[in-house]
């Protein structure tokens, strides 16, 4: 059975913490030095820790404040959703049944006319989101004027 090698350290302590460790250390089978090695490699696990935390703290404080925008950015696009909605199936009417299929056909070729125009706006980077969510930004619009 070969023993790892130690190094030899004289360490002094105050004199309550002496009796405290000695205390510990009064079991057979427990020595001082298995006991201090062991709160060395903690403390020294647990100063690893902090300065991993030191590192990535502002990369997460970053992350955080993208993923508050981007939840504020998502709640702007559900309202308009759901205000565009309520105005469809409030406000508009529907069409007697004899112009149906016309009514569906318009309705189509407006839908594919929207869809290019969502396809075009992304592809640019101008997007409508963009100028709404300027919009909040600035607040409402001055009523004195």
């Amino acid at each position: 059975m070969t023993k790892s090698l130690k190094v030899r350290h004289c360490l002094y302590f105050e004199p309550k913490v002496s009796e405290q460790l000695e205390a510990l250390t009064a079991e057979p089978g427990t020595s001082m030095s298995d006991l201090v090695n062991g709160a060395v490699i903690a403390y020294l696990k647990q100063r690893g820790a902090s300065h991993i935390e030191t590192q990535f703290k502002p990369r997460l404080d970053f992350l955080s404040s993208r993923i508050e925008r981007i939840e504020r950015d998502l709640q702007i696009v559900m309202e308009s959703i759901a205000l565009f909605i309520h105005y469809q199936l409030i406000v508009t009417v529907s069409p007697p049944a004899a112009q149906l299929a016309a009514a569906q056909a318009a309705g189509s070729e407006k839908f594919q006319k929207f869809i290019d125009q969502v396809s075009r706006r992304i592809a640019s980077g101008t997007t409508f989101g963009a100028d709404v969510k300027e919009r909040v930004q600035r607040g409402p619009p001055n009523s004195e004027e």
